[in-house]
């Protein structure tokens, strides 16, 4: 531990400073663990053996074995552990989810500037289990294949693009950059009765609902506007930082007053498919590379 960092840190918010981590713990009754990843298991290990209730940043671990290890001590401590997959409180997902009838088709593009402190995982595990999570709360099934590719740039794998096909037949192409001049979340899905367009950076969305009373064998005898057809709904929850309102959630489980919104299965689920999906781009990536074509060399070079 920094000592000197710490007592600054302690100083200048006027919080108590613990000169080591089973100090801090035997304090507590609940913690957040915001850690890089690669630390998620043995900081989230020690608290749940003591029975602390614990909030960990996505994702849960960095193996399915860690993350089944944590469900199972969280279940034999009795203390609750929720997954930090926070786009499941952004307003845009809220105000959509009260229209969602099971999505046959969803698409999501997730883009972000490069930051350093990511370096320690994957884009897959940094950004792209974000919409595995959503897509799991959209479509209640599980995940029968996936195709997958992506590059490095920056790091080893900064690029994704990955298919997904659900047991029942739903699919969802989920792509992911963290190298991108424009930070971007748009999430699009079609289902039997409509269509959403979700803006997740903004926290706005429109549900491109099909009226209930046409008549389909006069649509398909002319083209018809498509207010005839659709009503556009804009969809509006009530204002709310969705990391505030993740934090409150917990806290409400803790209480009693609600379940837990992300369990250890759904962090575990998501990161079972992420896995998948870094394993996919691993086979792919000597297929690229092989099929690369190299520069030339100047005319006259060695």
């Amino acid at each position: 531990m920094d000592a000197e960092r710490s007592a600054r840190v302690s100083s200048e918010l006027g919080v108590r400073a613990f000169p080591t981590l089973p100090t801090l713990l035997d304090e507590l009754d609940a913690a957040i663990v915001v850690v890089p990843t690669r630390a998620h298991f043995d900081m989230a290990r020690e608290g749940l053996q003591r029975g602390i209730h614990l909030l960990i940043e996505k994702p849960i671990a960095t193996t399915l074995e860690q993350a089944d290890a944590l469900v199972a001590m969280a279940r034999d401590h009795r203390a609750l552990l929720q997954i930090g997959h926070v786009e499941r409180f952004n307003r845009a997902v809220r105000a959509a989810k009260p229209y969602f009838a099971g999505p046959r088709f969803v698409e999501s593009e997730r883009l972000a500037p490069y930051k350093a402190r990511s370096r320690d995982v994957a884009v897959v595990l940094d950004l792209l289990i974000h919409d595995i999570d959503l897509v799991h709360l959209l479509v209640h099934d599980r995940v029968a294949v996936v195709r997958a590719v992506g590059v490095g740039v920056l790091t080893e794998l900064d690029m994704a693009n990955s298919w997904l096909e659900f047991e029942h037949g739903a699919v969802a192409n989920i792509k992911a950059s963290r190298v991108s001049r424009d930070a971007s979340r748009k999430l699009r899905l079609f289902q039997e009765n409509g269509y959403f367009s979700l803006d997740l950076a903004v926290g706005s969305g429109e549900f491109y609902r099909l009226r209930g009373d046409i008549d389909r064998a006069e649509l398909a005898k002319s083209e018809q506007p498509i207010e005839k057809f659709v009503e556009r709904i804009k969809l509006k929850a009530p204002e709310g930082e969705p990391l505030k309102l993740e934090h409150e959630s917990f806290i409400s489980a803790i209480r009693g007053e609600s379940e837990v919104v992300v369990s250890g299965d759904d962090g575990r689920d998501a990161l079972a498919v992420a896995l998948r999906i870094v394993d996919e781009i691993n086979k792919s990536l000597p297929k690229l590379r092989d099929a690369t074509p190299r520069p030339q060399q100047p005319l006259g070079s060695a």
